[in-house]
This record gives C-alpha cells, sequence and structure tokens, in this order.
C-alpha cells in the first residue's frame, strides 16, 4: 500500500483548434512530471481542442482529429507517469466533455462531465450530452474522484464519488476570469471538502480565448477540523506555470503536503492584467504581432494604447492622429505627449480635407437639411476608414477604443470609431478607466512591456471627456455624469433592476429613462462591435443576450 503520491499539474494556456500545438504542451508537462517523479501528471479541462469551443466541436472530421491526437499523446506516454487530461468523447451516438486517463499506454478512464453549465457565457447543454456520475479510478494505488469544472459547484457529484470510494479530488477546469472569482470558487470548493472530508485539488487554464481569459490561479485545499478547509497551495493568476504536490497517507485520510502560495493580486491589478493578456493571446493566436488605433488625445484611446504596450511592446504600437477643424490644440499636444511618454509610433493625418470632399460630394442630396449627428459622424468614419486602410496595408490589427459606458449607450459610431478587430477597454465602465489609468500611472510589473511611471499625461485624465466631433462639445452636454450613468447602467445591465429600483436608490426617473432607452436601441450596434476581454460578470455579448428589435420598456 502506498503511502506517498506525486501530482504534476500543469496550469497551461491551450489555443482552441491547435490540436498539435496543445498536444506538445501536454507532452512536455507531462515531461516535467517524469523528471519530478510523479505518479501522475493532470492537464485540465478541454484542453487537447482549447477552451471554449463553441461549435467546432461539434463537426464530425474536429472530432475525429482530437481523437487521433489523444492517441498518439497515449502512446507517446506511456513510459512514466500517468496522464489526465481533458477533450472531447464521442460514445454510442453521445457527445461528451469528457477526461481521460492514460497510464501505460492504455486508457484507464473516461470520466464524463456530469453538470453541464448552461447560464452566463456557458452554452454546454446545446454541445454536449450530460454524462453519468463516474466513479473513482485508481492510480498507483491512490482512488481519485475526478468533477469536471461544473461538476464541483454542485455536490451530487463530490458526494458520489466520495461515497464510491475516492480519496482526493482532482478537479480540472476551463473556468474564465471575473472580478473577484478566486473568491467565488473558494465558495464552491470548501463545502465539497467539508461535505466529503476529502482534499481537493482545483486545475485551472489560463489564458486568453477569443472575449474570455482563464486566469490560472490554481490551488488546493485540506480538510481542516476547526475551519472547514485550509488552503495548502497556490499558483499565480494568468501565469503558466507546473506545480509539483505531494499526498502523504495520515490516520486521517490523505492529506497534502503544503507548497508554494503565490500572492494574489487586487482588483485593480487582476483587471488590467486580464485586458492586457486578452489583448495578448487575441493577437498572437490570430497570427498577429502589431497593432494601430486612432489618437484623440482623449482617456480612452491613452488607456488602450498603454494596455497595448504592456501587452505587445511599444515598438510594436502605432498610433495615429487624425485631426479635423474641430480637433482642440491641447488634445493634438496630450496625444504627442503620450506617444512621447510610452515610446510608440506615431502618424498625423489631416482629416479636414476629406471631410470637406464627403460634404461637398453630399451637397445635392442633403440641400435643405439642418446639420446635426450626420455631419458630425462623417468624421469619425473617415477615421474608421483611414485606419482601416493602415490596418489593411501593414498587418496591424486595428484596435477600438470604446468603454463600457459608450458601448452601452451607443455612443460611438457604428462604421467609425467602431471600427476594428479587438477593444481592450469593451468591458471597462468610464469610471473604471479613471481610475485604472491612475492605478497604471502609479504601478509597474514584470509582465509589463511598456515603460514604467506615469506613462498617461494627467492632463488628460483631468480634462472633460469630449469627442470633438462639433466646437466646444462634452460628454455631459447629452449624458449624464459618468459616475451617474455607470451607476444606472450598472443597475440595468449587471444587476437587472427595475426602473423603480433604480429610483429607490435616489436616481431621477427622467434619466433613468433615457440611459434604459439608449441602451435597448444600441443592441445592434454592440452585436457588430468588435470582442474584447470580459471582465466583469455581464459583458456585453454572450453574458447578457438581448433582441436586437425590442420594444418593452419597464413601465414603472
Amino acid at each position: 500500500m502506498t503511502d506517498r503520491f506525486n501530482l504534476t499539474l500543469a496550469q497551461l494556456n491551450p489555443t482552441v483548434g491547435d490540436l498539435a500545438g496543445n498536444a506538445e504542451k501536454a507532452r512536455k508537462a507531462w515531461e516535467a512530471g517524469k523528471a519530478a517523479g510523479a505518479d501522475y501528471v493532470v492537464l485540465p479541462e478541454m484542453f487537447i481542442t482549447g477552451y471554449q469551443t463553441q461549435d467546432l466541436v461539434l463537426k464530425p472530421a474536429f472530432e475525429r482529429d482530437a481523437a487521433k491526437v489523444l492517441e498518439k499523446l497515449r502512446a507517446d506516454c506511456a513510459d512514466g507517469p500517468a496522464l489526465g487530461i481533458g477533450g472531447p468523447l464521442r460514445r454510442n451516438g453521445g457527445l461528451y466533455n469528457a477526461f481521460f486517463v492514460f497510464q501505460n499506454g492504455k486508457t484507464v478512464a473516461e470520466v464524463l462531465k456530469h453538470e453541464l453549465p448552461h447560464k452566463q457565457l456557458f452554452d454546454e447543454m446545446r454541445l454536449f450530452d450530460i454524462g453519468p456520475i463516474s466513479g473513482p479510478y485508481a492510480i498507483n494505488g491512490l482512488r481519485i474522484g475526478t468533477p469536471i469544472c461544473e461538476d464541483a459547484w454542485h455536490p451530487t457529484v463530490a458526494e458520489t464519488l466520495a461515497e464510491t470510494g475516492a480519496e482526493v479530488l482532482i478537479v480540472p477546469n476551463g473556468s474564465p476570469y471575473h472580478r473577484d472569482k478566486l473568491d467565488l470558487r473558494m465558495r464552491v470548493t470548501v463545502p465539497r471538502v467539508v461535505e466529503t472530508g476529502l482534499p481537493l485539488i482545483y486545475l485551472n487554464s489560463v489564458g486568453g480565448q477569443d472575449d474570455q481569459l482563464y486566469d490560472g490561479a490554481s490551488y488546493a485545499l485540506n480538510p481542516d477540523p476547526v475551519v472547514g478547509a485550509v488552503k495548502v497551495w497556490q499558483l499565480p493568476p494568468f501565469d503558466e506555470a507546473i506545480g509539483h504536490l505531494t499526498l502523504i497517507r495520515t490516520p486521517e485520510g490523505w492529506r497534502i503536503e503544503p507548497a508554494g502560495m503565490a500572492d494574489q493580486p487586487d482588483v485593480w491589478e487582476q483587471d488590467y492584467r486580464a485586458m492586457v493578456l486578452g489583448l495578448q493571446d487575441y493577437l498572437r493566436k490570430s497570427g498577429f504581432s502589431k497593432v494601430v488605433l486612432g489618437l484623440s488625445g482623449g482617456i480612452d484611446s491613452a488607456l488602450v494604447a498603454t494596455i497595448a504596450a504592456d501587452a505587445i511592446g511599444p515598438e510594436n504600437v502605432r498610433g495615429v492622429r487624425l485631426p479635423s477643424t474641430y480637433s482642440s490644440k491641447g488634445s493634438l499636444d496630450d496625444a504627442q505627449d503620450l506617444v512621447d511618454r510610452l515610446g510608440i509610433r506615431t502618424d498625423t493625418i489631416p482629416i479636414e480635407g476629406p471631410r470637406l470632399a464627403i460634404t461637398e460630394a453630399l451637397a445635392p442630396v442633403m440641400e435643405g437639411t439642418t446639420p446635426d449627428t450626420t455631419e458630425e459622424n462623417i468624421q469619425s468614419r473617415l477615421r474608421g476608414l483611414l485606419l482601416m486602410a493602415i490596418s489593411n496595408k501593414f498587418g496591424e490589427m486595428l484596435l477600438t477604443t470604446g468603454n463600457k459606458s459608450e458601448v452601452a449607450v451607443g455612443y460611438a459610431t457604428i462604421y467609425g470609431d467602431m471600427a476594428g478587430g479587438y477593444n481592450p477597454i469593451k468591458d471597462l465602465y468610464k469610471t473604471r478607466v479613471f481610475e485604472t489609468c491612475r492605478w497604471r500611472n502609479r504601478n509597474h510589473r514584470d509582465w509589463m512591456m511598456g515603460p514604467p511611471g506615469e506613462v498617461i499625461p494627467q492632463a488628460i485624465i483631468d480634462k472633460p471627456p469630449s469627442a470633438e466631433l462639433r466646437p466646444d462639445q462634452k460628454d455631459e452636454d447629452s449624458l449624464p455624469p459618468y459616475p451617474v450613468l455607470d451607476a444606472i447602467l450598472t443597475g440595468l445591465v449587471e444587476d437587472d433592476l427595475s426602473v423603480a429600483d433604480l429610483v429607490a436608490q435616489g436616481h431621477d426617473r427622467e434619466t433613468v429613462k433615457k440611459v434604459e432607452k439608449l441602451l435597448y436601441t444600441s443592441e445592434w450596434k454592440r452585436y457588430q462591435a468588435a470582442p474584447g476581454p470580459r471582465i466583469s460578470t455581464k459583458a456585453f455579448w454572450l453574458d447578457r443576450r438581448y433582441p436586437l428589435v425590442n420594444r418593452w420598456r419597464d413601465p414603472n
């Protein structure tokens, strides 16, 4: 009977569809485990395909290729520790989110996910079939239960595993980030330890995939008679890492020997790291190495430029100033100051000539009408056209710069400043944009590729936000002050509050109704918007899916 068991846990960054690349990562993790004397090497949920696959996993040719890669991995990793890895499994006409356990060139277990998430950004109920609760499997004398991700969020699977002889729970995950997610995971997994009396190891993926961020932050819990469960191991968030743990048999059962405890940064740093990693991985996994964006001299484009510099290095960022007759000298100077501080490339393309040409071309059609936002938006769309031309010519992904407040109420021009391939601040309300800029000016980390110090000029942070599409324009001419707007939007979007609820909080009813109308009538714009990193629980796209045409308004 064994009294000691060595585990290697691979918190790694897969890419959806890169079957060979993901298998190579798994193979290297297995080799690291073999060198460390591991009995078992474990990788996250659906690692071989990457996660989330969405409807790609329904394509039979993709399923077959994934199965072939797993077969080869099983053969390649025969001489050494057991290997656990997530992937799809077709069985008896059903398709399952599965976890495969290989040892000595054979498959010793195929665990099927039982609890399929179908809320927020998840849609597994339409992709996979519900698997029966799988029992524990034995590796070198240790009986292991493997709830797959969502299985650990409900008591049934863990309790069944404990009742059928499991001695430890190892939970492979593809658990996406949102603000305060680690605290939520702890609130979910501690009860599983208390209910079963078993140690629990939570292994998560890391990296960006489309709009989702996987933050890693894997950890291990031991049962504790006083507090129920105690954390004895923690990997860092957002970094790839391979950890080694040892379990020992004690009179109370198997326990995890305490190991390293990586620090967990505060929410401001985690959100910023998520935006940087989201952009970094979206570019890398899409085949881009450089970006371009318009620099208005405003705070949103300043933050996006800074995120880009931190993600891929200042030398790979191009900022373009596109002044019109309404662009203030102060904004142009602020944009140049930002460029100098970040060390990015800059170009200047005046748009007054093209604007006048378009105005002249439209004059016969527009004759007799009064100038309004139509003429203002010509400037924005001209900028989008010019920036897309640069993107096409030089292979630089165009970044959009609309914050969540603007995206929510439609204060961004479709086919204008919304043009582009990715928006790093899409899920960041304007009030958080200001505070994030202040945070970045005060803080620099080793993972940031941009320069330290006050990289965003204080003048940009201090000045009133303006689109500068007409003389003396300010955002608050047509919107509530941003602290008020963001509070109302948080209530309507994140908390699904009614108009009456918000009025009861002290908001003016007419203002709430105006914001509600803007929110609903802008849905079609958001449908066409560039993706961006999800850092809240209600990011626009998969978290919040509303009809494009919607006549209902809250009557309260």
